[in-house]
C-alpha cells in the first residue's frame, strides 16, 4: 500500500446513506453497490473526502447540517430524475452495454434533451463541490467514478487548471457512440479527457476509449489511458462465507438441492442476459434427457432500477421465460427475485455450475466471488464479453452471450466434466483472484495518481 495521501472520491453513491426509523430516529445504512464496497478500503488508509448525491430525504437533512462523513450534493429531485433515470440509466448504461436495438429505440425526444440539461446541471453541482473541497485542501487528488459524472471533470479543470484529476469507468466502453448527438458525445469525451488519468477494468475497454477519442475529438494526447481489473477483498469475503447467516441459508439449500445445481446470481438488468441464460438451461433439458430431474437452475436475482420502464419489462420477460420452461420441465428453475445476499453467498458455496453470460460487463465480480468460496469444485461458464473474461478465460468455459445453443452445450460440458479438471479450473481462478485482489486494484489506481 502506498503512503497516506489526501483524496477526494466523487461518485453518485456514497459509503453511507440516511433514513428515518419507525420511531422517527435517524438510521445510518451502509451504501450499496460494488463500487462503494471496493472503495471503502481507501477510507482506512488515506485522508478521504467522499462526495456523493443525497438520494433520500434524510440525506438532504444531513447535507444541510453538514454533519456526515459524506459531503452530500443535493440536486433538485426533478433534476436528479433526469440525470439518473433518463440519461445515466438507461441511456448511457444501454449505450455502453450494447443494449439498444436501434431499429425502434431509443428515441431522443424533447424530454431527453431536457434530461441532458439535468445531467449537465447535476454534474456541475458535483464539480462545484469538488472545487470547494480543493480550496480547503489544494494538494488532494480527485478520483471520479463512473458514467454518472462524465462532464464534471471538465467543469473542475476549467475552475482549477492545476488540479490532479483521475476518472475510473466501471462499465464497458464501446467504440461507437453515434446514438448520442454529436454535441453530447463530444461533451462526454471532452469531460473525461479533462482528467490526467482515465482508467478502465480491461485492456479491451481502454482500447475502445482510445478509438472513440480519435473518432470524436481527434485523440487523447494530454490524458493517460490505462486499465486495472477490480476485484474483491478475499479475506473479508471468505470470512463472510463462514458467517451464521450464510450457514443458515446453506442448510436450506442442502436440504433441497438436486444432484447438480446450476446457479446464477445477478441484478435484474438487461445487460446480465438472464433471459437467454434461462433459455439455454431449457434447451439443455430439451436436448439432453439425462439431466432431466437431476439438474436444476437456481436463479437468485436482485431487483434493479424498477423505476425505469425497460427494467420493469425485463423482469416480466424473466418471469414469462421461467414459466414457459417450468411448464415443459416442472420445477427445473427456482426463480427468486429478492435482495438476499447471504442466500447468494450460500449458493456460491453449493453450485456445480455458475453461469455468468452477460451481454457486456465492465468486470463482473460474481465470476470471482463464486469460485473463491465454492465447496464443490464448481465450473464457471463465462461470457466472452464480461470484463472478468480477460483474467479468467484460461479456467472458465467461454460462451458467446447471444449463442443460446452454445450456452446449453457449455452447461452440458460443465455438468459432465471430470472431477480433476473441475478442481484444476477452480484452483486456477482462486489463485488468480487472491493474487489480484481489491488491494492490488487500489494500489494500481494510486500509482496512476502518482504518475501525474
Amino acid at each position: 500500500m502506498a503512503g497516506r495521501r489526501a483524496l477526494i472520491i466523487v461518485s453518485n453513491r456514497g459509503p453511507v446513506t440516511f433514513d428515518r426509523g419507525p420511531g422517527g430516529e435517524r438510521v445510518t445504512r451502509r451504501g450499496g453497490g460494488g463500487l462503494v464496497t471496493a472503495l471503502r478500503g481507501l477510507l482506512e488508509h488515506h485522508d478521504v473526502t467522499w462526495i456523493a448525491a443525497a438520494t433520500t430525504d434524510e440525506d438532504r437533512v444531513v447535507a444541510a447540517e453538514g454533519s456526515s462523513e459524506v459531503a452530500f450534493v443535493a440536486p433538485e429531485p426533478d433534476a436528479y430524475h433526469g440525470y439518473y433515470n433518463v440519461v445515466a440509466n438507461p441511456m448511457l448504461w444501454f449505450i455502453q452495454h450494447g443494449l439498444w436495438g436501434r431499429g425502434l429505440r431509443p428515441d431522443l425526444d424533447r424530454a431527453f434533451h431536457d434530461a441532458w440539461r439535468d445531467y449537465q446541471t447535476v454534474n456541475r453541482l458535483f464539480a462545484d463541490r469538488v472545487v470547494v473541497e480543493l480550496d480547503n485542501n489544494p494538494g488532494a487528488a480527485v478520483l471520479f467514478h463512473d458514467y454518472h459524472l462524465y462532464l464534471a471533470p471538465g467543469y473542475v479543470r476549467a475552475a482549477r487548471p492545476d488540479a490532479k484529476l483521475a476518472h475510473f469507468v466501471h462499465i464497458p466502453w464501446p467504440a461507437d457512440w453515434t446514438i448520442l448527438p454529436e454535441e453530447m458525445r463530444r461533451a462526454v469525451h471532452d469531460g473525461l479527457l479533462a482528467n490526467d488519468v482515465v482508467a478502465f477494468h480491461t485492456a479491451r475497454w481502454a482500447r475502445n476509449f482510445e478509438v472513440s477519442c480519435d473518432e470524436i475529438v481527434g485523440g487523447h494526447a494530454r490524458t493517460h489511458v490505462t486499465h486495472h481489473a477490480i476485484s474483491i477483498d478475499t479475506a473479508e469475503f471468505e470470512g463472510l462465507a463462514q458467517s451464521d447467516d450464510v450457514a443458515a441459508e446453506e442448510r436450506g439449500l442442502e436440504a433441497s438441492r438436486p444432484e447438480k445445481l446450476v446457479v446464477r446470481v445477478d441484478r435484474t438488468d438487461p445487460s446480465k442476459n438472464i433471459v437467454r441464460g434461462l433459455e439455454a438451461f431449457g434447451l439443455l433439458l430439451d436436448s439432453r434427457t439425462e439431466w432431466r430431474g437431476r439438474a436444476r437452475m437456481l436463479a437468485l436475482l436482485d431487483p434493479s432500477r424498477q423505476s425505469i420502464p425497460e427494467y420493469v419489462e425485463y423482469v416480466a420477460a424473466i418471469e414469462r421465460t421461467t414459466d414457459e420452461i417450468n411448464a415443459r420441465h416442472p420445477h427445473a428453475i427456482d426463480l427468486q427475485v429478492a435482495d438476499n445476499f447471504p442466500r447468494s453467498v450460500a449458493a456460491y458455496k453449493q453450485f456445480d455450475v455458475l453461469l455468468v453470460n452477460a451481454v457486456y460487463d465492465g468486470m463482473n465480480l460474481v465470476a470471482k466471488e463464486g469460485p473463491l468460496v465454492n465447496a464443490r469444485d464448481g465450473v464457471l461458464v463465462l461470457s466472452e464479453n464480461a470484463g472478468a473474461h480477460e483474467e479468467l478465460a484460461e479456467w472458465a468455459l467461454t460462451v458467446n452471450p447471444f449463442d443460446v445453443w452454445g450456452q446449453a452445450e457449455a452447461l452440458h460440458e460443465a455438468l459432465s466434466m471430470d472431477p480433476a479438471e473441475r478442481r484444476r479450473r477452480r484452483d486456477g481462478i482462486c489463485a488468480q483472484v487472491r493474487r489480484h485482489d481489491v488491494h492490488a486494484w487500489l494500489d494500481g489506481l494510486l500509482a496512476d495518481l502518482d504518475s501525474v
